[in-house]
């Protein structure tokens, strides 16, 4: 609930490294509802919808600012919904509470190196519009952790790793050396928070008598009328932990697109 983006990421940081000397436990205590309707988020960015997002070129000081800015943007929701994964769902394996605190800290980590760019740039966190369509997801799946291992990593995360390699192409051929550097970082610890949904995905999936590639279909065709966007980075997605015939069907539908 901490509105405050460096206050929230110094408190993220402390929780973990309560957790890890073991100072902190988990108790009976019942999840307040109430609170997670809305995550703690400052004044500003102000909120539009993905159609009214600014696009620019790359290839201007201005463009490399906004696109920085909504990839902050991401990752604040990122931290938010790592948090939420670890105090709605009860009852999980202790594994799991370590694997998505250890995600809220990478995610406030990318946060604090995105806000440094940007105020290195002359601007800072909240300067340009966003949307708050990971919340959203959020909030759709909050009634079932298998709903939310599938739809947020393997779903909007995963599609990070998709676009993340061109645009640092982009970056990198601009000459911003210091927004490359972030977004490689960014890549490559995406890869474990997606296998960490892929992993938890397919326990849940065994803890119900479920077929993991089954459902993952079943519940994209639910929530998101089926819509996958393509092109799919498919080395990165077998190391986040997509099986070969999810990869496969991922192919066929967009070869149909």
């Amino acid at each position: 609930m901490i509105a405050e983006p460096s206050v929230k990421c110094a408190a993220i940081g402390k929780l973990y490294s309560q957790w890890r000397a073991g100072e902190i436990g988990f108790g009976p205590s019942p999840v307040d509802e109430d609170s997670l309707q809305e995550p703690g988020r400052p004044e500003r960015p102000f909120l539009v919808s993905p159609r009214d997002l600014p696009k620019r070129s790359l290839h201007t000081e201005d463009g490399r600012r906004v696109l920085m800015h909504a990839i902050a943007h991401i990752e604040f929701n990122a931290i938010n919904l790592a948090c939420d994964a670890v105090y709605r769902f009860r009852e999980m394996p202790v594994e799991y509470y370590r694997d998505w605190l250890s995600v809220a800290v990478d995610e406030a980590r990318h946060f604090m190196l995105l806000s440094e760019y940007l105020n290195s740039q002359g601007c800072a966190y909240g300067d340009y519009p966003a949307h708050d369509g990971l919340w959203d997801m959020a909030l759709k799946t909050r009634h079932d952790v298998l709903v939310r291992m599938a739809l947020v990593p393997r779903v909007l995360e995963a599609r990070g790793l998709d676009v993340t390699p061109r645009m640092i192409e982009k970056l990198r051929t601009a000459g911003d050396t210091a927004a490359v550097d972030i977004l490689e970082i960014i890549y490559r610890e995406e890869i474990r928070h997606v296998e960490i949904g892929s992993r938890w995905f397919r326990y849940l999936c065994e803890q119900r008598g479920l077929e993991p590639e089954r459902t993952f279909f079943e519940l994209v065709e639910k929530y998101l009328a089926g819509e996958l966007r393509g092109p799919f980075n498919i080395e990165a997605r077998a190391r986040a932990g997509f099986t070969q015939g999810e990869l496969s069907r991922l192919m066929c539908r967009f070869s149909r697109q």
